[in-house]
């Protein structure tokens, strides 16, 4: 099936004198592994000599040098076998081909680019996304290991990369190993200005914020601390403003009062828990009662704040929520549609109906964006305090002058009395 000379360089590859071997035959060992792994098609031998490979460059990353000469020498790409591995049906095969490939491409002198570098970052993504992976370790891992480098940060990044991490941290269906490691892959990511000034598109703060108020490993605690830190640290000023406000709506502060009566080994926890809430206390500080508001619709994580019952802030701040073509009364909408947690749903319909209330256009305003017909349907919802909402809601979209209803319907209590 093979050779006399790849015989004899595997037989030498298990003797007591590989290291020797290795030293001063390493042509010929590159020349028998990647032949070997370009024809062999019996799926136990690919996998031994894939696993061969990866003890031998885990010993000495310097020897991976001899993949890439023996690639120069033939005028070939000394990804192609890999990538062609990549696609075996055996997922045994193919996440230990996504391993040595990291390591290659982190540890060795060519840089991993192009098409190559498409096709194997998006087969990282499909298989992190996978359900039921049972190697999500290893494709965690290898994300670790190349995003450490600022290329391949940007072209993860470029591949809508963050929002697939975000993705999976969000479904919640991983044990806390997987929670830190990709919670890792989001830190080191936040050490490219660029990147960090971009993560808050993706919701990154809402999912770090869930993972925290989760976390029952240190670990994760520490990494996801010095996730947010970054994030009020490295974007341009406005962004980590924003990241701080939007820290603040997905309940981040009253975590890390939680997180200050502990005590932990790790001192950058506790110095990362101090520079947090100093932050967020300013910003809170900073914060008109309309940017605040504005800042819990577009978190999507809204509940019974002040300024939701504050005659005061909806007649001065109502017709603001037709700035940017409609966009908070749109998103509120949305959110009637497509939440599914009674609170919010409860919030938004009380929030239509104040719009209704004090905007003297509000209703027409409504019907024209669907609102109208979105509040009208939860009035059969499940949770009475949905229900009990949405029917205020809609008694102010009926009625043209609520003011007026409210007089007469005091002048009748009195007359009654």
């Amino acid at each position: 099936m093979i050779t006399q000379d790849d015989f004899e360089v595997l037989q030498a590859l298990e003797s007591p004198k590989r290291d020797h071997y290795l030293l001063h035959q390493r042509p010929k060992v590159a020349q028998t592994l990647v032949s070997l792994l370009s024809h062999v098609s019996k799926e136990h031998t690919v996998q031994y000599l894939l696993v061969c490979i990866d003890d031998i460059i885990s010993e000495d990353p310097s020897r991976l040098d001899m993949f890439r000469q023996h690639a120069l020498a033939h005028a070939e790409s000394q990804w192609a076998v890999f990538l062609n591995l990549l696609t075996r049906p055996d997922p045994f095969t193919s996440h230990v081909t996504a391993r040595l490939m990291a390591k290659m491409a982190v540890w060795g002198g060519d840089r991993l680019s192009g098409a190559d570098l498409t096709f194997y970052l998006t087969w990282l993504k499909d298989q992190l996304k996978s359900p039921g992976n049972e190697y999500i370790q290893t494709v965690c891992r290898c994300l670790q290991m190349l995003l450490r480098q600022d290329y391949y940060r940007e072209v993860f990044c470029t591949m809508d990369g963050v929002q697939s991490i975000v993705q999976v941290l969000a479904s919640d269906r991983h044990n806390f190993q997987i929670q830190y490691q990709l919670t890792f892959c989001l830190w080191v990511l936040t050490f490219s200005e660029n990147i960090a000034t971009t993560m808050n598109k993706c919701g990154v703060v809402p999912v770090l914020g869930d993972v925290l108020q989760q976390s029952v490993k240190e670990k994760v605690t520490r990494i996801t601390l010095a996730v947010l830190r970054n994030l009020c640290e490295k974007p341009e000023p406005a962004v980590a403003r924003e990241n701080c406000v939007q820290m603040v709506q997905c309940k981040v502060l009253k975590q890390l009062e939680i997180l200050a009566q502990k005590k932990f080994e790790d001192e950058d926890i506790t110095s990362d828990i101090e520079f947090l809430n100093d932050r967020l206390q300013t910003s809170i500080q900073d914060l008109s009662s309309f940017e605040e508001y504005s800042s819990e619709v577009h978190s999507g994580r809204m509940e019974w704040s002040p300024v939701h019952k504050s005659e005061k802030f909806w007649r001065e701040n109502c017709h603001r929520l037709n700035e940017k073509n409609y966009e908070l009364l749109r998103i509120l909408i949305h959110l009637m549609e497509n939440n599914t947690d009674p609170l919010v749903l409860a919030v938004a319909c009380h929030d239509v109906g104040q719009y209704a209330r004090h905007y003297p256009r509000g209703k027409k305003v409504l019907e024209q964006l669907d609102g109208k017909q979105s509040v009208m349907s939860h009035l059969s919802h499940a949770e009475p305090s949905v229900r009990y909402e949405a029917l205020l809601a809609v008694q102010k979209l009926m009625v043209h002058n609520w003011e007026y209803l409210g007089k007469q319907v005091e002048k009748s209590a009195v007359a009654v009395a």
